[in-house]
């Protein structure tokens, strides 16, 4: 007799992180039809900006003025660029006077199951930290300066509120670029808001602004919002060892990734970091990988020396891994035949550290 089995579903990381963005709608009574009708002309406007994938509209089955608006993205970055747009300001103008409130909230899609596929996608926030940095360039020859600038700064206030608390803020150069990365317990948004407001912080950022590629005034709400959306960085994968060593050093690396290629990297990292992890003989205590667009940065924590593991330090231990990294990055003269090889190639790679500070009881 012939036993049939049911296949084991199928999964396969994505690529890109998609976002599921949630609008929560109190409609003004009497005006469900001129928000139906609004919304039906949002919805074709909508679905031709570029990262749109579906949307829907919800109604409650239990008190029909709350809506609910669904929308689906190819990434956090195309919602992000088209929601702080002129566009979008003038897209949502016949929404205004017919909500009372709204609400809208972000998630990154986890998971998804469809028929017999699963679908995986970054790894869960489970330690209730959010990772997430910040990058921009600054003019040439004035790299030195500003590193003396940012290793000055007085750390502001860890507490935020009573649901939100900053943990840690590493900040890295190579190079004209500066990659800020900061851990938070809570709100993100409530965290950046506090930071940006905090008299030392500000003094250091007026101090940095002179040697910036681009002109930024943080005073100014709507120049504050544009340096904010184009110097995010979001963490796409996040993984970490469950017993921690007692002593790590963290370290910083910068991808020079081939045009398109960047989604590639970042998937190539994020696997071989959590094989890396999975065997608890391996110095890795931490790492996460940032991206957005082709710029890729993954932050390590080792308890070994970086040159003493080169190929878990640039996120490779593997003769395939480094091949296909190798097809995906610039490598310019450098080879990852080798231990010697990769060891060149991620000293490349490696930013300079300018400092990595904890907040108490971090």
């Amino acid at each position: 007799m012939t036993v049939l089995t049911k296949p084991a579903p199928r999964r396969r990381a994505v690529t890109t992180t998609r976002l599921r963005v949630v609008l929560m709608c109190d409609v003004v009574d009497g005006a469900q039809q001129r928000f139906l009708d609004a919304y039906e002309q949002l919805r074709h406007q909508v679905a031709a900006v570029p990262g749109h994938v579906t949307d829907q509209l919800c109604q409650s089955i239990e008190d029909p003025l709350q809506w609910l608006i669904t929308s689906e993205w190819e990434d956090a970055q195309s919602f992000l660029s088209w929601v702080d747009s002129a566009e979008h300001r003038a897209m949502v103008k016949p929404l205004h006077g017919c909500v009372h409130d709204t609400r809208s909230l972000r998630f990154a899609v986890m998971r998804e199951t469809t028929g017999s596929e699963t679908f995986d996608g970054p790894t869960p926030v489970l330690d209730g930290v959010t990772r997430h940095a910040l990058t921009f360039t600054v003019k040439p020859g004035s790299e030195q300066k500003v590193a003396e600038i940012l290793a000055g700064y007085t750390s502001p206030a860890a507490e935020v509120d009573g649901r939100t608390r900053l943990r840690r803020t590493s900040l890295f150069m190579r190079g004209d670029r500066v990659v800020r990365i900061v851990e938070v317990s809570g709100d993100l948004g409530a965290a950046l808001r506090h930071v940006a407001m905090q008299p030392e912080v500000r003094a250091v950022e007026e101090a940095v602004n002179p040697y910036l590629t681009e002109d930024r005034d943080l005073a100014d709400p709507e120049s504050a919002r544009a340096f904010f959306l184009r110097a995010a960085l979001p963490a796409v994968h996040h993984v970490a060892a469950r017993e921690q060593p007692a002593e790590v050093s963290r370290h910083a690396l910068l991808y020079p990734v081939r045009s398109g290629c960047g989604a590639a990297v970042a998937e190539l990292l994020a696997r071989q970091d959590r094989q890396a992890v999975a065997d608890g003989a391996r110095p890795l205590a931490a790492a996460t990988v940032f991206r957005r667009g082709d710029t890729v940065v993954r932050t390590v924590d080792l308890s070994a020396p970086p040159e003493t593991v080169p190929a878990l330090a640039l996120g490779v231990p593997g003769v395939r891994a480094s091949a296909v990294l190798g097809r995906l990055v610039v490598l310019g003269d450098h080879q990852l035949r080798d231990d010697a090889g990769i060891d060149r190639f991620r000293e490349e790679c490696e930013m300079a550290l300018v400092t990595d500070r904890r907040a108490k009881g971090a």
